[in-house]
């Protein structure tokens, strides 16, 4: 009996220990950067302010970041995993960024909410907006393109702008994208054509986040 138990007893430590070892990497303290990617993508995977992560790593504007590198998801004032403090105790505390004011926003494309902030299918980060295969998809504000392309699972053909400090915005599911990363878009201007999004319907993914959080888009965008 003991000789049969012996098999079963390793499978549980096996599940065991890759269920520690997932749920671990659910909040990983560092990303080591692949190629294509951006620290404006990198923030955006874990949720964080892109803002934060820049100055967690001292990147300045974020833009000098290359494949290999290592880069920092928590603060330096942090501890690691081992329980030692992190090396901060020379340096000067990072200064606080204070908070930018929304832009004036307007609706990213036509269509009625299919699917609400929270809701399924979808990320639940966003709202979904129903449409036309092939209809415009425009800038809900005035900004800089910070991140164009497919590298993000779940979003499809993706663009983030950014607005300012505080604001950033995402468009996904496209078919098309018409602008790339660094390019300065107005309120209003065509970025992209609409693709198929969760159930292979054509839809938009709309969504607004601020300081690296997502918020309900319904909460900025005007009536209609």
């Amino acid at each position: 009996m003991r000789a049969r138990a012996v098999p079963g007893v390793i499978v549980m430590l096996m599940l065991a220990a890759c269920g520690s070892g997932s749920s671990w990497q659910a909040k990983p303290e560092q990303h080591i950067v692949r190629k294509g990617e951006t620290l404006f993508s990198i923030a955006w995977r874990y949720g964080k302010d892109p803002v934060d992560v820049a100055r967690w790593n001292r990147l300045g504007d974020g833009s000098l970041i290359y494949p290999g590198q290592v880069i920092r998801l928590t603060p330096p004032s942090g501890t690691s995993r081992s329980g030692a403090s992190a090396r901060s105790s020379s340096r000067q505390p990072l200064p606080s960024i204070p908070a930018q004011p929304p832009p004036a926003w307007t609706w990213p494309t036509r269509g009625q909410i299919g699917v609400e902030f929270g809701g399924k299918p979808g990320s639940g980060t966003g709202i979904l907006i129903d449409g036309r295969a092939g209809q415009a998809i425009v800038a809900a504000a005035s900004g800089r393109v910070v991140y164009a392309g497919g590298g993000l699972i779940g979003y499809g053909q993706l663009i983030i702008l950014k607005h300012n400090d505080t604001y950033l915005s995402a468009y996904g599911h496209n078919a098309k994208l018409l602008v790339k990363e660094g390019h300065a878009v107005r309120k209003g201007q065509q970025i992209a054509t609409m693709g198929e999004g969760p159930e292979r319907k054509p839809r938009l993914h709309f969504e607004i986040r601020r300081n690296g959080e997502p918020v309900n888009p319904r909460r900025y965008l005007p009536a209609r």
